[in-house]
């Protein structure tokens, strides 16, 4: 602690991140209205494209960047960027009829526990300067 009782930064005390769930590849059971709403929610949290396959049987490939959640599966919707075309579609969870996690997830193991442990380690070896820098994406 300096005289004015801050607190340096080697003695703050980092907060466990939680732990992601593995969903690359994953095709969720749609059997229930709150089976739909919690695979597109976490649809809406992965970092990698998924397949929505609509009740007419089209398919849309992309990434979910947006959900409304309404009283209804006719009145909640996603919003997706797909891959093979950069117009923005609103889809009604009413529509969905299979979801598929089919893209990579670009976090998958870039955690900030992960960067603290690196820096921690490179700090013992007596590195100065150590930043946060962004991972090369594939």
């Amino acid at each position: 602690m300096d005289q004015l009782g801050h607190l340096d930064s080697d003695e703050i005390e980092v907060a466990a991140g939680h732990e992601r769930e593995q969903l690359e590849g994953w095709v969720p059971e749609l059997a229930t209205e709150a089976e739909v709403r919690e695979a597109l929610e976490k649809a809406f949290d992965y970092r990698g494209d998924i397949t929505i396959t609509r009740k007419d049987g089209s398919q849309v490939q992309g990434y979910l960047f947006d959900r409304r959640s309404g009283s209804t599966l006719e009145n909640s919707f996603v919003r997706i960027i797909p891959t093979d075309n950069k117009t923005k579609l609103n889809i009604a969870y009413s529509d969905v009829a299979a979801l598929a996690f089919t893209g990579r997830d670009n976090a998958a193991g870039k955690t900030f526990d992960a960067w603290v442990k690196k820096y921690w380690e490179k700090k013992a070896a007596g590195e100065k300067n150590i930043q946060i820098e962004p991972e090369k994406l594939d």
